[in-house]
């Protein structure tokens, strides 16, 4: 009994938030049919960076926001998988994955070495360069008890990355359009070897096409699969060598589900004839899941709680943020993506 009354809370509690993303979605997918130019998904970011800087901040809506944010787009993630195949995948190439490795040591030492030389303790910079380097707040959050992170510390780089991955994300479509012209495989490469989070990666791509999108999360998954190399590494480097994190972190499941999930409907989907519908209406759910869930992202930006971090703060993010940028353009000009 106690358990049903716990539920029906949580859904009262979740229902003013979704909606109201589901809202936005709604209304950015109509006025998508008139401004083609822009598309459902970018104005269902813009209408919701207004709306919950402005007339939509109430806390009550904190939930509902934050479970479209995340759930619709793991949900999103996974039926992506009944989109592609492990064909698609092979696209990729050796080159594709030599890149993702490369970017990744590339963030991860250049984002560290910037850090300390900037004044932050070892254990922020392992944060922030983690979190760039693998999938933002999801990945800050496996590392921060693998290293006994401070709650604050934490905090206040889940911030900065989410804040540098906004931007990013706003910024890098147009700059990889403008360097690749109509190379789907070195735009999605740019978009999903660089942007922070999985939300970041799918907004940002969503700017360009539905094909971006795919594809970038192919080279993002490759990202996130290396999520428990890269907090094995930073544990030992920060206990040298003498296992310190607790035991609710190593039971800690290393890759996010809907990655598992995308890999198990793809091997499906590689492995059997499945009917057209399956696939078109997987795409079409992914869709409403997506533009709902980039809503949320939009009614859940901050903008005055990121300017509250200091020129410190800002001044790391946006070398980082430059450092990846030009990494991903040097690398796949060199490695002829």
């Amino acid at each position: 009994m106690e358990t049903t009354k716990t539920r029906a809370s949580q859904i009262r509690a979740t229902l003013p938030g979704l909606s109201l993303a589901i809202i936005v979605a709604i209304a950015a997918k109509g006025l998508g049919l008139l401004l083609p130019q822009l598309g459902g998904a970018t104005l269902a970011i813009l209408i919701g960076i207004v709306l919950g800087n402005t007339w939509c901040k109430q806390a009550g809506l904190n939930v509902g926001t934050k479970f479209a944010e995340s759930r619709l787009l793991e949900y999103s993630v996974v039926l992506l998988g009944l989109t592609v195949t492990f064909q698609t995948i092979g696209q990729m190439g050796w080159r594709g994955v030599l890149y993702v490795w490369l970017m990744m040591t590339i963030v991860i030492c250049g984002a560290y070495y910037i850090g300390r030389k900037l004044g932050f303790g070892e254990k922020m910079s392992l944060m922030f360069a983690g979190g760039n380097a693998v999938c933002g707040s999801s990945a800050i959050g496996a590392i921060a008890p693998a290293i006994d992170a401070d709650d604050e510390e934490k905090g206040q780089i889940i911030t900065l990355v989410n804040l540098l991955g906004t931007v990013m994300m706003l910024t890098l479509p147009f700059l990889a359009t403008a360097v690749f012209g109509d190379d789907l495989i070195a735009k999605s490469a740019m978009l999903g070897g660089t942007l922070q989070s999985v939300g970041q990666v799918v907004a940002g791509a969503s700017l360009l096409s539905p094909e971006t999108v795919r594809y970038a999360m192919l080279f993002k998954i490759t990202r996130i699969i290396m999520l428990v190399v890269v907090v094995s590494v930073f544990e030992r480097k920060v206990s040298h060598g003498r296992p310190r994190a607790s035991q609710a972190a190593k039971r800690r499941l290393p890759i996010p589900w809907y990655v598992l999930g995308f890999l198990g409907l793809c091997l499906l989907n590689s492995s059997f004839a499945l009917p057209a519908l399956l696939g078109s209406g997987a795409h079409a759910v992914s869709g409403w899941f997506e533009t709902t869930a980039l809503a949320a992202i939009g009614l859940r930006l901050n903008f005055a709680k990121f300017m509250q971090q200091g020129t410190k703060f800002l001044s790391y993010g946006v070398l980082v943020g430059g450092l990846q940028t030009v990494a991903a353009l040097g690398l796949l000009t060199l490695l002829r993506l």
